[in-house]
């Protein structure tokens, strides 16, 4: 290999921020357009679920309104896009069920909508990417259609979130932009 191919060899591996703008690279300050709304990403996070497991999310605002685009990576990639739910709007006997028992109920009621659990899991969450995760456990739960997720998340003994979201597709998000350097 010549000198030539050595330097041709690494400017290939470089990220070209224009031609390689794809939504799993997406990073903070960047814009991508959803539901004939931009949106600029304001937290590029990830959970380590263990055994090489990770979900990453990115935290996308527009206006006055936050979303959580999620990618899972199983055999495929798979996207969900969840939004933050008031967690004391939930039935009080959910919080205490978890603190008594140290696990949800199987089914939970939102909006109308009955949620069965799917999976429980635990882990750590990173932040933009900070050196030391914090701990959380999480349950999954998914309509019976399967085409509506929820989550509950507890961080702590007594602090608890949870989400609610839908699958989308990586088609769904256009125009992606890269931040102003």
């Amino acid at each position: 290999m010549g000198i030539r191919d050595f330097f041709k060899k690494n400017k290939k591996e470089e990220f070209d921020p224009l031609s390689d703008l794809s939504l799993n690279r997406l990073k903070k300050g960047y814009l991508v357009d959803y539901d004939l709304k931009t949106w600029e990403v304001s937290a590029c996070n990830y959970y380590d679920w263990g055994e090489g497991d990770i979900s990453n999310e990115w935290q996308l605002k527009s206006r006055d309104e936050v979303v959580y685009l999620e990618m899972e990576s199983d055999d495929e990639e798979e996207w969900s896009l969840n939004r933050k739910v008031i967690f004391s709007l939930l039935d009080s006997q959910i919080k205490k069920q978890i603190i008594e028992t140290g696990d949800p109920p199987e089914k939970i009621l939102f909006e109308g909508i009955a949620y069965y659990m799917e999976e429980m899991s635990g882990g750590r969450f990173y932040k933009d990417g900070q050196d030391s995760g914090r701990e959380v456990l999480q349950w999954s739960y998914q309509d019976n259609k399967g085409k509506l997720y929820f989550s509950i998340e507890q961080w702590g003994e007594e602090e608890f979130e949870a989400t609610a979201g839908e699958p989308v597709e990586e088609y769904q998000f256009t125009n992606i932009l890269p931040a102003n350097q």
